[in-house]
């Protein structure tokens, strides 16, 4: 019998009720027997809405990583819609790490001609057009749309979010002629069956989709390779605030 899998969900801002909605979207996706576990860092912004809030949510992300591999989790889902720090993270970690961007545009593409990503704010969409060029679905991708929420009033109580994500899911099917729809926020997950049943076609969370995808790469015994962009990086003295992000031949 395989051995079971211990997969980490991290939630690169520093929400902990984001965090705990993650670790349910990933704990229903993920197989019997799978250990789920869901963190945050202790440092960075409170969500992420920026390239600014990108970029200084990737230290404590990072941080996450060095924690998860002397737990020694098999697997890590980056559970941010941008998938900051993506390509830094699978340097250093020795399982597979998948984020969710990549992950939900990988599934749409398996269920519909092309597929319509329903994010928060506008100002977002640019990254979303950014990653699905990268990966290779742009020209599954028929339109990326704003419901113009802020990402923490997703879970506000009283909040409207569900019934405004799912009217602007359904202005992206008629306006794109798509045949599913890519939530494009970690913060969606919890209502994203809600929204599929409503609309009668596939809708993706990327927590779920992730948690699966991580899965299976070690099911298959597969992880990154160490040949190329993704080797090791460099052994080297950092100063200041990021020196205790110097690597040691130890950490190899």
């Amino acid at each position: 019998m395989p051995a079971a899998v211990h997969l980490r969900a991290i939630n690169p801002n520093t929400t902990s009720s984001m965090t705990a909605a993650i670790g349910r979207a990933a704990l229903a996706a993920a197989s019997a027997g799978t250990t789920v576990t869901a963190v945050n860092p202790e440092m960075g912004p409170a969500s992420i809405e920026s390239h600014y809030d990108e970029a200084l949510a990737v230290p404590g992300l990072l941080a996450e990583i060095a924690r998860g591999e002397a737990d020694a989790v098999d697997a890590y889902v980056l559970a941010c819609f941008g998938d900051p720090g993506l390509d830094a993270a699978r340097e250093v970690a020795s399982g597979p790490v998948v984020g969710i961007a990549e992950a939900a545009m990988h599934l749409a593409t398996l269920l519909g001609r092309h597929f319509s990503i329903v994010t928060t704010l506008p100002r977002t969409i640019g990254r979303a057009e950014e990653l699905a060029e990268r990966y290779g679905f742009w020209g599954a991708c028929s339109g990326i749309h704003a419901v113009d929420i802020p990402v923490l009033d997703l879970e506000l109580p009283g909040s409207d979010a569900r019934r405004q994500t799912a009217d602007e899911c359904r202005r992206a099917l008629r306006t794109d002629g798509s045949d599913v729809i890519v939530l494009g926020c970690a913060g969606m997950a919890d209502f994203c069956a809600e929204v599929s049943a409503e609309l009668g076609v596939p809708v993706i969370d990327g927590v779920a989709a992730a948690t699966r995808l991580a899965e299976s790469l070690v099911a298959l015994g597969l992880s990154t390779s160490r040949r190329g962009e993704y080797a090791r990086p460099p052994l080297k003295e950092y100063r200041g605030a990021l020196a205790e992000f110097s690597l040691s031949p130890a950490a190899w």
